[in-house]
């Protein structure tokens, strides 16, 4: 399917994912409160039911946290934010790739929307530490029928079942913000990893060439290798306050780089967070405004540098409470995170660009 890419460094969310999440489940207090499911609840989402958002200006999620040293802002509702998460479902002891002709079998290659301990962990890691970032917004995060992580390493032909799943809820979602949400608001798009895999379709298949196109302020969609012609009308960013267009990258330790980029055919959007161009210059750590990662009330400003390096962008090994047994090469899980406040303040440079083109009001609270 095309949506997919050859060996895109999913698996860093399978290899990485419990490091992320040990430091955020033991370093911060969800404000979350858990939810069980409805009572007459449906292996099919229902968007009219908050329990099926993971994040929703209507109820309090952990997207509302805010690291402390960043919390004195003003919150601006005239825009949205439309966030899709990354892969959660990680478990591969449920699953049986050798009998995938059973449809028993197939059925346990989505997740379950109604899956409490699977929700939890995603709201207490990309909620948390990802779609926060966006929250001087309205966010929504629709749960959905996410695809296993394996899904990326079987067949296309058996695994576009799954991703159509999946899909099928992020779409479903969006239909429902747009009904009953949006009222004419500009949005943001964003996502990572298997979310990424999802917006950029739904921005071909719902947003280009269309009318709502005009009320895209930009979409981040790091996370995935996305080639620079894969839109035919959102191109990708050049500059900082540049708005009506997309900015991904994938993260990797300074110095190396994976097999299966070597092999990529196409060349992919590299954006450098720390910059919003695309040049090939080293950006020093010094410009680095903040990460979030070990203790989330406790960015860490200077945490790494940033350099584009072809269809990758490669960072310095970060430093935190025992780095020195961090071993691995893709930071993958770390591709928000690491350039959080950097990400944070760029969103409202390019919604407040995106208020001046339209001649709209500065901050409408």
């Amino acid at each position: 399917m095309k949506d997919r890419v050859l060996n895109s460094g999913i698996a860093i969310w399978g290899i990485c994912f419990g490091m992320i999440v040990m430091m955020g489940c033991s370093s911060q207090q969800s404000i979350h409160t858990s939810q069980t499911p409805p009572s007459q609840a449906s292996e099919i989402p229902d968007y009219s039911n908050l329990y099926y958002w993971a994040a929703h200006p209507y109820k309090t999620d952990p997207s509302d946290s805010t690291p402390e040293p960043y919390r004195d802002f003003t919150k601006d509702s005239s825009v949205d934010v439309f966030f899709i998460y990354p892969t959660s479902y990680t478990d591969g002891s449920v699953l049986n790739a050798e009998d995938l002709s059973n449809p028993d079998e197939q059925k346990k290659w989505n997740a379950s929307v109604n899956d409490v301990t699977l929700n939890e962990k995603t709201d207490n890691a990309s909620i948390l530490f990802q779609a926060s970032l966006f929250n001087r917004y309205r966010v929504f995060a629709p749960r959905y029928r996410q695809a296993h992580y394996q899904s990326f390493f079987i067949p296309d032909s058996l695994s576009k079942p799954f991703f159509e799943t999946a899909f099928a809820d992020v779409d479903s979602a969006f239909s429902y913000y747009l009904q009953h949400y949006n009222h004419g608001r500009p949005f943001i798009i964003a996502s990572h990893s298997q979310g990424t895999v999802h917006a950029a379709r739904l921005i071909e298949e719902r947003i280009e060439n269309t009318p709502i196109e005009q009320q895209l302020v930009a979409a981040y969609l790091p996370g995935i290798p996305i080639p620079e012609t894969r839109f035919s009308t959102c191109k990708p960013c050049e500059e900082a306050k540049q708005t009506a267009c997309f900015v991904s990258w994938r993260t990797f330790k300074k110095g190396y780089e994976p097999s299966w980029t070597k092999k990529e055919q196409q060349k992919a959007a590299v954006i450098n967070p720390l910059t919003w161009t695309s040049d090939e210059e080293l950006v020093k750590k010094q410009q680095n405004k903040g990460a979030v990662l070990f203790k989330f009330n406790k960015p860490k400003a200077n945490a790494v540098s940033a350099q584009v390096h072809g269809n990758i962008l490669w960072a310095s090994k970060p430093h935190f409470w025992g780095s020195l047994f961090f071993t691995r090469k893709n930071y993958h899980i770390g591709d928000y995170n690491l350039y959080w406040k950097n990400v944070r303040d760029n969103v409202d440079e390019r919604v407040a660009a995106y208020k001046e083109k339209q001649g709209l009001a500065a901050t409408n609270r």
